[in-house]
This record gives structure tokens, C-alpha cells and sequence, in this order.
């Protein structure tokens, strides 16, 4: 029991310090949103600001024209999850429950695209985007990422777990293919969706690296792109670009905490069958 006890507080005290680690950079984050300029850069670094500048925050939301990045931001996250959701629900139960030919040699390549860095495929997409007359429009933003092989993948593992015999049940009733799966797979899938919706709006809402080769006009720009504002030739602003970063950072954070639950169920469950 002595030795059980020790190695539980061993990884728990492993746990904490991982945990304090991984919240450094948020402390420092909002504690830099809420210093005075002087104290930004302060050798020894400044943890607790002398004096709170709360007027940060009012003046980074209006350095730039945040309330249409927020626009384009909740617009481009809401129609690529959409998207996403709509082919990875499609695609998880052709590969999953429909029996053609090839089936498992074009999930095999599918899967091998994985392996390829997002960075090698924004020139194809550039080029692609720009021969469609997309560029710097929300066809752009959007229809490049509504689909996703770790989604597929994510979910496919979920609908195996699904056992066989409610198909078989359905068909004798008559139920179309078209039919159970949504009115069965999808919402026996739910904690699977919600992960998968999840990481979706997390992705779509901190993208900076597509927004900012896709767009030229501050009118379609989203949140990230838009926090470049703050770096001009004079200099960076940190207090104001952790002002900004911070309310950028928010919803997503309260978002993740408030659903956490499905994330852990969704991802869980999906390992039960191959």
C-alpha cells in the first residue's frame, strides 16, 4: 500500500508540474495584457503589473477594425465545420459500413496523406484557389478545409464500434443505407461529432498562416491575421498584442473546458474497435 501511495503522489506531482507548465504562457499572457508599456520588457521579468492597465483592452479592440475580423472569423468556423462535418459523416460510413472495390487501397492512400506537412500542400492550394478567381474571398477561406482524413478516420473508428446487427435490423425493415445512417450512425456518433466539431472550430478560429496568403483586403481577414496589427516599424506593442490575443484566446478556452467531456468520450470511444 506505502509503495502504491508513493507512486500515485509521484505521478501526480509529475502531473502538476506539467500542468503548471502548460499555464505558464497563458499567465503570462494576461499578465503582460495588463502592464504598463515600461514594464513589458523589465528585466527581472514583472509577473504582477504595478498597476493594472484594464485600458489595454479597450484600446487594442480599437487599433484595428476587430469587429469585422470577429464577422469573418465566426463565418469561416461555422462553414468549414459545417463542411467537415457533412464529408467526414459521408465518407467515415462508405469506408466503414459500404463494401466497393479498391475500398481499402483508397482509405490506405487516404491515410498516407496524413503524413504529408499541411505546409507542403498551401502552394497546390494557392494555385488551385487562385485558377477558381477565390483568392481574397470566403470561397477561399472556406472550401479548402471542409474535409479532413483524421475526421474520417476519427469517426470511421467510432461507427465500427456500432455492432453489425442494428444494419441488419434496419435493412430487414426496410431502412435504406441513406436512412440509418442518419437516423442511427449519426446519433449513436454524437461524442464523436462534438470531438470532431470540436477541434474543427479550435483549427478554423486560430488559423493564421491560410487567411493571410488567401486574403488581401482587411474586410475578409479573420482575428489571427488581424493581430499583426499590432506589429508596426516602430515597433510591437506586446501589451496591446496580448490584449487582443487574450480575447482572441477566450471563446475557444471556454468553449473546450464547457465540452471537455465529449472530447474525452468521443476520442475514447473511437479506439474500441479497428
Amino acid at each position: 500500500m506505502r509503495k502504491e501511495a508513493l507512486s500515485k503522489g509521484t505521478i501526480y506531482i509529475l502531473l502538476s508540474l506539467g500542468a503548471i507548465l502548460m499555464l505558464l504562457p497563458f499567465v503570462w499572457m494576461i499578465s503582460t495584457s495588463l502592464k504598463a508599456p515600461n514594464e513589458v520588457m523589465a528585466m527581472p521579468p514583472v509577473w504582477i503589473p504595478s498597476e493594472w492597465q484594464f485600458g489595454n483592452y479597450s484600446e487594442a479592440s480599437e487599433s484595428a477594425p476587430f469587429g469585422t475580423y470577429f464577422f469573418n472569423s465566426i463565418v469561416v468556423t461555422v462553414l468549414t465545420t459545417i463542411g467537415e462535418l457533412l464529408t467526414t459523416i459521408l465518407a467515415a460510413y462508405a469506408f466503414s459500413r459500404i463494401n466497393f472495390y479498391g475500398k481499402g487501397i483508397v482509405f490506405a492512400v487516404l491515410l498516407g496523406t496524413m503524413m504529408v506537412p499541411g505546409e507542403m500542400l498551401l502552394i497546390p492550394n494557392f494555385v488551385t484557389v487562385s485558377n477558381l478567381g477565390w483568392i481574397d474571398s470566403y470561397e477561399g477561406l472556406i472550401v479548402p478545409w471542409i474535409a479532413s482524413i483524421f475526421s474520417i478516420f476519427l469517426l470511421r473508428q467510432y461507427f465500427f464500434s456500432v455492432p453489425q446487427e442494428l444494419s441488419y435490423a434496419a435493412k430487414v425493415d426496410g431502412c435504406s443505407d441513406f436512412k440509418f445512417l442518419w437516423y442511427v450512425m449519426v446519433p449513436l456518433a454524437k461524442p464523436a461529432l462534438i470531438t470532431i466539431a470540436l477541434l474543427k472550430i479550435i483549427g478554423s478560429w486560430n488559423a493564421f498562416l491560410w487567411p493571410l496568403i488567401v486574403t488581401n483586403s482587411q474586410e475578409l481577414r479573420t482575428l489571427p491575421v488581424g493581430l499583426s496589427a499590432f506589429t508596426t516599424e516602430a515597433g510591437i506593442k506586446y501589451e496591446l498584442l496580448m490584449a487582443a490575443s487574450t480575447m482572441v484566446i477566450l471563446p475557444m478556452l471556454l468553449l473546450f473546458f464547457v465540452m471537455q467531456k465529449y472530447v474525452i468520450s468521443g476520442v475514447a470511444r473511437s479506439g474500441l474497435k479497428g
